[in-house]
């Protein structure tokens, strides 16, 4: 069984793991709080059965989120799944503690990042983090593994106390990137372009890709500057509809509304930024860029820095700064070559690395999930965390 918190994440984020335990023999089970007819149908073409179970993605209401932890118990218990894997927060934590309520034995939590509570924007919310952090514990209370995407999870969760030193928390190379669907595309013709896809909000660096987009349009009033993205005013950090008055009529980047094309709009771009300061776990859109072949302009922050080496595939500059920011993108504007040198670099660190194929093998052996395999072994690519 996979419990997610969002239907679509679980054919766009983990269609292919997903794929991969059918394949290997198993029964899946997958589970949302939305009931999607197209995510529905996508699944039972994969021959994945699909249950719903109510969660409010955001908000800490005690009582909706208790409903969430015995709808959660009920399915398991009609169920009986001999595994179960969770990622993002909420599945994690009241999926944890499900599991341990209905006897479920086998429990994995992937962790694709610790999240708003542990970025700088929420310095003030020390107790609501505190809260947080004792509700990661008991959720990872008996977890069999815990995956992690980056080098910087594991020693934070150890000193917040989510986890223990002697936990067992691997890292491994995120999610994976679909090599097929994301395929290398040539650059274009024309003056440069940047693309920033996420999230509207603003620690994901909105108004810090703007001010450089203005900085370098004063001096290289032809350079192209996009951002692809979908609202979240409910998030406490979420853009409202003023803020993208604001950004259309200030400044010169081109809005585009979040589409299902992505590969497209990449291979459209020269260089793919990402100026977040949100504490992300591996960015997906990152290894997205990677994989089409293109520079990677993003901060030195955790998991950013695992996917760019800087000055070899992109350039890590200063979080919250839109001066280092433009200052970056300004040395690939004026340096082509390097444009071009840092795209064939990309791609060769995302089929080396972040294939998703090679990605899900780990994944499938560290939980014992591979046809005919006896015991869980450790590849080479999968670490204990340190």
């Amino acid at each position: 069984m996979v419990l997610s918190s969002l239907a679509f994440s679980l054919v766009n984020f983990r269609g292919r793991l997903l794929e991969a335990m059918r394949q290997a023999g198993h029964e899946v089970v997958a589970v949302a709080p939305d009931d999607d007819p197209k995510v529905r149908a996508r699944l039972e073409q994969m021959g994945v059965q699909f249950r719903t179970v109510p969660m409010a993605r955001t908000g800490t209401n005690l009582v909706t989120d208790l409903k969430t932890i015995g709808a959660y118990v009920q399915l398991l218990r009609e169920e009986a799944p001999d595994a179960v894997v969770a990622y993002t927060q909420k599945p994690i934590i009241y999926g944890g503690i499900a599991c341990r309520l209905a006897g479920v034995k086998r429990y994995f939590a992937l962790m694709s990042g610790l999240g708003y509570l542990f970025s700088d924007a929420a310095s003030d919310r020390r107790l609501l983090k505190g809260l947080f952090c004792r509700l990661y514990r008991a959720g990872l209370k008996r977890a069999e593994k815990i995956f992690v995407f980056n080098s910087d999870d594991r020693p934070d969760m150890v000193a917040a106390g989510i986890v223990d030193p002697s936990s067992p928390v691997l890292e491994v190379p995120g999610s994976g990137v679909d090599l097929e669907r994301f395929t290398q595309a040539p650059l274009p013709e024309g003056p440069l372009h940047f693309l920033m896809i996420g999230r509207l909000m603003r620690d994901k660096g909105v108004w810090e890709y703007a001010e450089a987009a203005a900085m370098i349009a004063s001096r290289h009033p032809d350079v192209r500057f996009s951002l692809i993205g979908r609202m979240e005013p409910s998030n406490p950090t979420g853009l409202q509809a003023a803020d993208l008055a604001r950004l259309k009529s200030d400044y010169p980047v081109d809005l585009i509304d979040e589409t299902d094309d992505v590969p497209s709009f990449l291979a459209k771009c020269h260089v793919f930024v990402l100026p977040t300061y949100y504490r992300e776990g591996l960015p997906r859109a990152i290894l997205e860029a990677l994989a089409v072949g293109r520079a990677i302009v993003t901060t030195d922050m955790p998991g950013c820095r695992d996917a760019v080496t800087n000055g070899v595939n992109g350039f890590l500059v200063i979080p919250r700064d839109a001066q280092s920011l433009a200052e970056a993108m300004e040395t690939l504007v004026e340096n082509p070559q390097l444009v071009s040198d840092m795209s064939e670099r990309s791609r060769q660190l995302a089929e080396d690395v972040y294939d998703v194929r090679r990605v899900n093998q780990l994944l499938m052996q560290e939980m014992g999930l591979l046809r005919d395999q006896a015991a869980p072994s450790r590849p080479t690519q999968v670490h204990e965390a340190t």
